[in-house]
């Protein structure tokens, strides 16, 4: 007989069931696009940075030094207390509004090839319209982790997150900038889906927001160029498809296999932008269509650790923050490779920790160091951490172990207990309630009817009975009060819970009290 096989996949069931198995994927994930993001820039900006005048390495050191700045608010992210981060989560946005400002001024912002974006500061570039991304979601998810509980509105949804999200795109628009409005609209859109906004009217967000993009795509120029271009590719194959034809052609040269490592020949002055926005059309003609797959499985399996700490994290604040950074994340790799091989118009969207963009590598780092962050948030995570287990990642990276996560209290417990004990008072009958008169007509009760008291047996002195009625309210009373389910930890769900209902009896009570 032979031995019975384990099912496939066994083992990585096993691996993902560790404590810190999120963790480890992310920490994976961003390396690996790092790496191979560092590897495709120095191939595809060699040239063109040689054929310029300076070193082959130039744009590749540049890369390399935003990268270890990355890495550095990477690890700096998996240090900060969830409590600073909220507290401090408005006043980073509020100041990274204030860059959008300021960049705008001819003098203090930068304008190259038309855009004013960048504050040039001599040995670098700083793009504020990518620091708003994180400030948009760390001030969005506590904005509405604060409101999770509480008998919030459609109004408490929209504003003033809404309002200041328009803010935000106006003033990028103004750069103009549209492909990072594209990514705040997509930030602003996932936040209010996972805050809980109704489907009728997302719907109507969301609509309302295409047909905004549309018009923008149509506004300007060379927007409008590239609209025409991607519905009439064969208009002008030399003008304004030129960039999008090479692209093709470079994934189609590339084949199964690819033709190796830095033997790309589109990047030899052919395909412009093949470092930056095109740099996966250069990574299908040198690695091939494995090269490509390899690419997607990354995003693919963000995708699932990014949504799978999302649904373990008992905080709301850390569920929100995960589940936008990813939808951000994820929506822009897909964007980029959507038009690279002509399923989308050009937008100029970057592979996010591929392309070439020091801002962009640096701010998409730190953003992959708070979605590591949440996941060593998880509930078996800090077990784990607080246990001694895998204390070898703790070690090497001498982190702190993060704290249970403990969701405020409406009330204390003496408060609650007083509350309900005085919401089933209330509910007592009138004719019931201790009294020396009768409720019916207001005069004294009589001694030999009184209900408190019994004749004595054996000429023993009458004593008083204690009402029937007012010991049962002693005792209800004297009950541990019912724990209020807005004190509980919200649960699994991606998308926030509505307004806690009170039971029927309290809600009963709470209304006839308000009437009196």
């Amino acid at each position: 007989m032979t031995a019975a096989r384990k099912p496939s996949g066994t083992w990585f069931g096993a691996w993902l069931a560790r404590p810190l198995a999120d963790f480890h994927l992310v920490v994976t994930i961003a390396t690996l696009l790092t790496v191979l993001g560092l590897v495709m820039v120095l191939s595809a900006s060699s040239v063109e940075a040689y054929a310029d005048g300076g070193s082959a390495y130039s744009l590749f050191m540049q890369q390399a030094f935003f990268a270890v700045l990355g890495a550095g608010l990477f690890y700096l992210a998996l240090r900060v207390p969830m409590r600073l981060l909220r507290q401090l989560s408005f006043p980073v946005f509020a100041a990274s509004v204030v860059l959008l400002v300021l960049v705008l001024i001819p003098g203090i912002g930068s304008q190259v090839q038309g855009s004013r974006r960048w504050f040039d500061l001599g040995f670098a570039s700083l793009q504020p319209s990518e620091i708003v991304k994180v400030t948009l979601i760390l001030w969005g998810a506590h904005l509405l982790a604060t409101r999770i509980g509480e008998k919030a509105g459609y109004k408490d949804i929209l504003v003033p997150l809404v309002p200041a999200g328009l803010l935000v795109c106006l003033l990028i628009v103004l750069e103009p900038n549209l492909s990072t409005t594209i990514a705040v609209g997509i930030i602003l859109v996932a936040l209010l889906w996972f805050g809980g906004l109704p489907v009728r009217l997302f719907v109507t967000i969301a609509v309302s927001g295409g047909v905004a993009a549309g018009i923008l795509a149509l506004s300007a120029g060379y927007r409008s160029d590239r609209m025409r271009a991607f519905f009439n590719p064969g208009d002008d194959p030399q003008g304004i498809g030129y960039q999008a034809r090479q692209a093709q052609f470079s994934l189609a040269d590339g084949g199964i296999w690819g033709r190796g490592l830095g033997q790309s020949r589109a990047k030899w002055s052919y395909l412009p932008n093949a470092h930056n926005d095109f740099i996966f059309a250069i990574i299908g003609e040198e690695l091939g269509f494995l090269g490509c797959a390899l690419v997607l499985g990354l995003f693919a399996l963000f995708v699932f650790v990014g949504l799978r700490i999302a649904a373990r994290s008992v905080d709301p604040f850390l569920r929100l923050l995960t589940a936008a950074a990813t939808t951000w994340i994820t929506g822009q790799a897909l964007i980029n490779i959507g038009y690279v091989v002509g399923l989308l118009p050009v937008t100029g969207l970057q592979l996010p920790l591929v392309s070439a963009g020091g801002s962009s590598l640096a701010i998409t780092l730190m953003m992959f160091g708070l979605i590591a962050s949440a996941a060593r948030h998880e509930p078996e995570a800090i077990a784990a951490l607080k246990a001694g287990q895998d204390g070898r990642v703790s070690r090497l990276l001498r982190l702190p172990v993060p704290e249970s996560f403990a969701p405020a209290r409406a009330r204390t417990g003496r408060a609650r207990s007083a509350a309900a004990s005085g919401a089933r008072r209330r509910e007592l009958p009138p004719a019931r309630k201790r009294s020396g008169k009768s409720a019916q007509s207001g005069k004294p009760r009589a001694a030999s009817k009184s209900r408190g008291a019994v004749k004595p047996r054996g000429g023993a002195a009458a004593a008083p009975r204690r009402s029937i009625d007012s010991d049962s309210a002693r005792r209800r009373s004297a009950e541990p009060a019912r724990r209020d389910p807005r004190g509980a930890a919200p649960s699994g769900s991606w998308r926030a819970t509505r307004a806690w209902e009170p039971s029927y009896p309290m809600k009963h009570a709470r209304e006839r009290g308000n009437s009196r």
